[in-house]
């Protein structure tokens, strides 16, 4: 769905259509946030699966994933626009050619985005270098098992 959002994107900021254009970055955002979210419960579920292998049972695991993944970044969104609607638009990049400028319906607060894009992927980015190290040293311990 990031995808298709992201394509239409720049199609739909052709169209001055202020209340579009804040949906359609509303949802690139969330979808971002969601690619990002489930990104971090996959690195979280590989912890679960080789590291805590034994005593892992989790009544309604994959209800609970959906709820995290596609409910975090849904509070997180509705927190943006909640403060302000106007934190998402139309904004401009690149430099001026015959075409004249590129416009993108996006976050148009650069703090929200550093916040809310940036900081919530350095996170999810954080978590799963750390998940990939405990899980990278199980199976070398497992390893070292094996050849005693």
């Amino acid at each position: 769905l990031l995808n298709l959002v992201f394509l239409l994107d720049s199609w739909i900021a052709l169209y001055d259509t202020r209340g579009l254009c804040i949906a359609v970055a509303v949802f690139l955002h969330y979808f971002l946030l969601v690619s990002f979210t489930w990104m971090g419960l996959e690195a979280f579920h590989m912890y679960l699966a080789l590291v805590k292998v034994f005593n892992t049972y989790v009544r309604k695991y994959i209800l609970k994933f959906c709820v995290v993944g596609w409910g975090l970044p849904a509070v997180v969104v509705s927190i943006v626009l909640a403060i302000s609607p106007d934190n998402y638009g139309l904004i401009t990049t690149g430099k001026a050619s015959i075409n004249g400028p590129d416009e993108f319906c996006w976050i148009k607060n650069r703090i929200v985005f550093y916040i809310t894009a940036v900081g919530y992927f350095c996170l999810i980015f954080l978590i799963n270098i750390s998940m990939f190290i405990v899980v990278l040293i199980q199976l070398c311990r497992i390893k070292k098992k094996k050849q005693l």
